[in-house]
C-alpha cells in the first residue's frame, strides 16, 4: 500500500465519530438517518465523516429512492490497517524507506494491471516477479491452518481465474501451499517465495 494511502486512511480514522460509524456498520449497512439518529448528530454532520471515511476507501455508499446507505469495506480496513505494521516490519529487517516505497508501488501497480476492477485476474503474468506478486495477493484470501480439498480450492481460484489447475500448481512450485492426499493447505508465509526478494 501507497504511503499516502496509510497517511490518508490514519487520518480518517483519528475521529471518534469516525470510528463510531465503522463500529455501528460492521454487522450492517445503515442509512445516514439511522446513523444521525443512533449517534445523536445531524445528518449533514454524519454526511461530512462518512465522505472522509469514503475518500479513504473504508466506506460503500449506495442510494435507494431518497436514502442513502453506507456499507463498511472491511478488506480494505483491514489491509490499512496492516499496511503500517508491515512497513515497521519491514523497516526491521533493514530495508529503507526508498526501497519499501518503491516494493509497495510495484505490487500495487502489478495488481492493478492484472486483475479487473471485480477482483477477476485477466491474464497470468509471464515475469517471475509479477507472477509471485499475482499468486500472493490471491492466497493472501486463504484461510491460515484450514485445510482444503481439492475441489475446494479449485472453487476457490475459480473466481479469479478459469485455469486453477495452473494456478494450484504454481501455488505448490513456490511454496505457498503444500498438498498431501489431494488436501492443500498453507505454508507458513516464511516459506513463500519472496518476489521482493528477487534481483
Amino acid at each position: 500500500m501507497q504511503l499516502s494511502k496509510i497517511i490518508n486512511f490514519h487520518k480518517a480514522v483519528t475521529d471518534p465519530t469516525r470510528i463510531r460509524i465503522i463500529m455501528l456498520l460492521a454487522n450492517s449497512s445503515q442509512s445516514g438517518i439511522e446513523i444521525a439518529e443512533r449517534l445523536g448528530i445531524s445528518a449533514p454532520t454524519v454526511t461530512h465523516h462518512a465522505n472522509k471515511l469514503r475518500d479513504a476507501g473504508l466506506l460503500y455508499q449506495r442510494r435507494e429512492k431518497n436514502t442513502i446507505y453506507f456499507s463498511l469495506d472491511e478488506k480494505t480496513l483491514k489491509q490499512s490497517s496492516l499496511a503500517l505494521l508491515k512497513l515497521v516490519e519491514q523497516a526491521k529487517e533493514g530495508e529503507d524507506g526508498m526501497s519499501i516505497n518503491t516494493e509497495v508501488q510495484l505490487k500495487n501497480s502489478v495488481i492493478t494491471n492484472f486483475f479487473s476492477k471485480d477482483g477477476r485476474l485477466k491474464q497470468i503474468p509471464a515475469q517471475m516477479k509479477k507472477k509471485l506478486i499475482v499468486l500472493e495477493h490471491i492466497v493472501e484470501e486463504l484461510e491460515q491452518g484450514k485445510k482444503y480439498q481439492e475441489k475446494e480450492l479449485n472453487e476457490f481460484i475459480k473466481q479469479f481465474h478459469d485455469d486453477y489447475a495452473t494456478l494450484r500448481r504454481e501455488f505448490i512450485i513456490h511454496q505457498f501451499m503444500y498438498r498431501e492426499d489431494s488436501v492443500y493447505e498453507l505454508n507458513p508465509k516464511e516459506l513463500w517465495t519472496k518476489w521482493d526478494k528477487l534481483s
